[in-house]
Protein backbone atom coordinates (compact mmCIF):
# COMPACT_ATOMS: atom_id res chain seq x y z
CA UNK A 1 0.00 0.00 0.00
CA UNK A 2 1.00 3.38 -0.84
CA UNK A 3 0.32 6.47 -2.05
CA UNK A 4 1.70 9.67 -4.28
CA UNK A 5 1.96 13.01 -3.53
CA UNK A 6 -0.21 13.51 -6.77
CA UNK A 7 -3.00 11.03 -5.70
CA UNK A 8 -3.52 12.99 -2.26
CA UNK A 9 -3.04 16.06 -4.44
CA UNK A 10 -6.19 14.87 -6.76
CA UNK A 11 -8.19 14.17 -3.81
CA UNK A 12 -8.54 17.56 -1.98
CA UNK A 13 -8.55 19.26 -5.69
CA UNK A 14 -12.21 17.33 -5.91
CA UNK A 15 -13.50 18.63 -3.00
CA UNK A 16 -15.53 21.91 -3.29
CA UNK A 17 -13.40 25.65 -3.14
CA UNK A 18 -9.93 23.70 -2.71
CA UNK A 19 -6.68 24.19 -4.47
CA UNK A 20 -2.76 23.95 -4.48
CA UNK A 21 -0.88 27.02 -3.46
CA UNK A 22 3.08 26.84 -3.85
CA UNK A 23 4.52 28.74 -0.82
CA UNK A 24 7.95 29.78 -2.07
CA UNK A 25 9.74 30.28 0.85
CA UNK A 26 8.78 26.93 2.50
CA UNK A 27 10.14 25.37 -0.68
CA UNK A 28 6.80 23.04 -1.62
CA UNK A 29 2.95 22.93 -2.52
CA UNK A 30 0.27 23.47 0.30
CA UNK A 31 -3.80 22.64 -0.47
CA UNK A 32 -6.03 24.42 1.39
CA UNK A 33 -10.15 25.53 1.49
CA UNK A 34 -9.80 29.10 0.11
CA UNK A 35 -6.72 30.55 1.80
CA UNK A 36 -6.84 28.38 5.17
CA UNK A 37 -4.26 25.40 4.93
CA UNK A 38 -5.16 22.04 5.68
CA UNK A 39 -2.20 19.52 3.96
CA UNK A 40 0.89 19.83 2.38
CA UNK A 41 3.27 17.71 0.90
CA UNK A 42 5.34 17.62 -1.93
CA UNK A 43 5.89 15.21 -5.57
CA UNK A 44 10.14 15.29 -4.57
CA UNK A 45 8.92 13.88 -0.84
CA UNK A 46 7.54 10.65 0.63
CA UNK A 47 5.65 12.59 3.52
CA UNK A 48 2.86 14.54 3.44
CA UNK A 49 1.41 16.70 6.80
CA UNK A 50 -2.53 16.99 7.18
CA UNK A 51 -4.49 18.68 9.77
CA UNK A 52 -6.52 16.41 12.42
CA UNK A 53 -7.65 16.99 15.85
CA UNK A 54 -5.47 15.98 18.84
CA UNK A 55 -8.05 13.21 19.55
CA UNK A 56 -7.57 12.10 15.97
CA UNK A 57 -3.69 12.52 16.11
CA UNK A 58 -3.86 10.12 19.20
CA UNK A 59 -5.94 7.50 17.22
CA UNK A 60 -3.90 7.49 14.24
CA UNK A 61 -0.46 7.04 15.42
CA UNK A 62 -2.20 4.54 17.93
CA UNK A 63 -3.51 2.60 15.09
CA UNK A 64 -0.86 3.10 12.43
CA UNK A 65 2.53 4.58 14.28
CA UNK A 66 4.57 3.16 11.33
CA UNK A 67 2.02 5.30 9.10
CA UNK A 68 1.45 8.77 11.37
CA UNK A 69 3.35 10.64 13.78
CA UNK A 70 2.95 14.25 14.85
CA UNK A 71 3.97 16.76 12.56
CA UNK A 72 6.93 18.91 13.17
CA UNK A 73 6.01 22.47 14.05
CA UNK A 74 2.46 22.07 14.24
CA UNK A 75 1.94 18.38 15.73
CA UNK A 76 0.73 20.37 19.20
CA UNK A 77 -2.18 21.33 17.24
CA UNK A 78 -3.45 17.84 15.89
CA UNK A 79 -1.53 17.70 12.17
CA UNK A 80 0.08 14.49 11.76
CA UNK A 81 3.03 13.80 9.55
CA UNK A 82 2.46 10.30 7.59
CA UNK A 83 5.02 8.10 5.04
CA UNK A 84 2.64 8.02 1.74
CA UNK A 85 4.70 4.83 1.29
CA UNK A 86 3.51 3.09 4.10
CA UNK A 87 -0.15 4.91 4.00
CA UNK A 88 -3.50 2.98 3.10
CA UNK A 89 -4.99 4.98 0.59
CA UNK A 90 -8.57 4.46 1.45
CA UNK A 91 -7.38 5.60 5.07
CA UNK A 92 -5.95 8.55 3.89
CA UNK A 93 -8.30 9.78 1.73
CA UNK A 94 -10.83 9.83 4.68
CA UNK A 95 -8.07 11.73 7.22
CA UNK A 96 -7.96 14.07 4.10
CA UNK A 97 -11.62 14.18 3.53
CA UNK A 98 -12.13 14.78 7.84
CA UNK A 99 -9.05 17.94 7.57
CA UNK A 100 -11.19 19.40 4.90
CA UNK A 101 -14.07 19.22 6.91
CA UNK A 102 -12.78 20.46 10.00
CA UNK A 103 -11.14 24.00 7.58
CA UNK A 104 -14.27 24.70 4.97
CA UNK A 105 -17.67 26.42 6.37
CA UNK A 106 -20.50 24.17 7.69
CA UNK A 107 -22.55 25.14 4.99
CA UNK A 108 -19.73 23.80 1.87
CA UNK A 109 -19.86 20.60 4.08
CA UNK A 110 -23.27 20.28 4.32
CA UNK A 111 -24.37 20.86 0.68
CA UNK A 112 -21.37 18.17 0.00
CA UNK A 113 -22.42 15.86 2.05
CA UNK A 114 -25.76 16.47 0.59
CA UNK A 115 -24.54 15.33 -3.14
CA UNK A 116 -23.13 12.42 -1.58
CA UNK A 117 -26.49 10.81 -0.71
Amino acid sequence: MSVTYEQLRDWVLALPGCREVHVESWGHPTLRYGDKMFAAGSPESSYASVKASLEEQAELIAGAPDVYEKAAYTGRYGWVRVDLTRADPAELRQVVTEAWRRTAPKRVVKEYDSAQG
